[in-house]
């Protein structure tokens, strides 16, 4: 994003900082960031090729162009650099290999698994996007009350940023969503991909700015293509006589799961890159002291 959402002081979040360096009382603001997010850096386990996904009987193959971060580094980059709410369990995150986290053009792929049965594509063609978006609107209104009670800004879908599109051969169904998050100026993209298997959905989010819409458009394809359930796990394996059919169609994979006592659509979980407290200066001297050791 080009905003770097500065908000508030940095003396308020001093105790994130704290672990990071001995003495911080007589290291500059931006050396206390630097050390931080070395720490961060360091400790994380970037890996690529064949990442299986047990829990969800998928594999995921990752090019050298990518690398993906389990969970727990997931929760470090989710909660810790980019300031979404503790707790909000991934299966992991994918980031372009040559960009870290903590840069202001950084976007990142996020993936988790919903086991709620096969869900049936028969109405594929029968969804009225415009009252779905309609309905996914109010729904995220109730979300964002929710949220400003938990202390975080609001929340408001202003609409598609790319229209629901289903690959009926291969199983996959893919949009994009404008959310803007409180007062900021720069909007947020959330471009959203669900692989379709025998008892559930792996679903990948697209964390960006909406001016990076052209980029991970033309990176669509490549994420498509990496995620694939394992063989006796794919959409074609399901049996009708013993397997679990879902309780909602792909309509409630677009707006969200169905609530099933309360009846409504709920908003799906939304992460956003929202750095906090940050100096700009102190990601400059990080990225250009990171950088040069690569380059060495």
């Amino acid at each position: 994003m080009k905003a770097r959402y500065l908000i508030g002081v940095l003396f308020f979040f001093l105790p994130v900082f704290a672990f990071a360096v001995s003495e911080t009382e007589e290291m500059s603001e931006e050396d206390k960031y630097i050390a931080w997010a070395s720490e961060i850096w360091n400790s994380l386990d970037r890996q690529s090729g064949i990442i299986e996904i047990e829990s969800a009987g998928a594999v995921l193959n990752v090019p050298e162009n990518f690398y993906y971060l389990n969970p727990e580094d997931s929760e470090k980059i989710l909660a810790d650099v980019w300031g979404n709410p503790p707790g909000q369990f991934t299966l992991g995150m994918l980031f372009p290999v040559d960009m870290t986290p903590f840069e202001e053009n950084s976007w990142a792929v996020t993936i988790e698994y919903e086991e709620d049965g096969y869900v049936s594509d028969e109405d594929a063609d029968e969804i009225d996007y415009g009252d779905l978006l309609s309905q996914m609107k109010d729904d995220t209104r109730a979300s964002s009350e929710e949220r400003v009670q938990q202390g975080y800004e609001t929340i408001e879908l202003i609409g598609w940023a790319a229209p629901p599109y289903y690959d009926s051969s291969e199983k996959k169904l893919h949009w994009a969503k404008e959310y803007r998050f409180g007062s900021e100026a720069a909007n947020t993209l959330n471009y959203n991909i669900r692989v379709l298997g025998r008892r559930g959905v792996l679903v990948l989010n697209f964390i960006a700015g909406m001016d990076q819409k052209p980029i991970i458009e033309a990176n669509i394809d490549t994420v498509l293509t990496l995620a694939e359930f394992d063989q006796g796990s794919s959409y074609s394996d399901f049996d009708p006589d013993i397997d679990t059919v879902a309780a909602y169609g792909l309509g409630a994979l677009v707006a969200g799961k169905v609530m099933a006592k309360a009846g409504f659509l709920a908003a799906a979980l939304i992460f956003l890159k929202k750095f906090g407290v940050i100096i700009v200066i102190g990601i400059g001297l990080f990225l250009k002291r990171l950088f040069s050791k690569r380059a060495a």
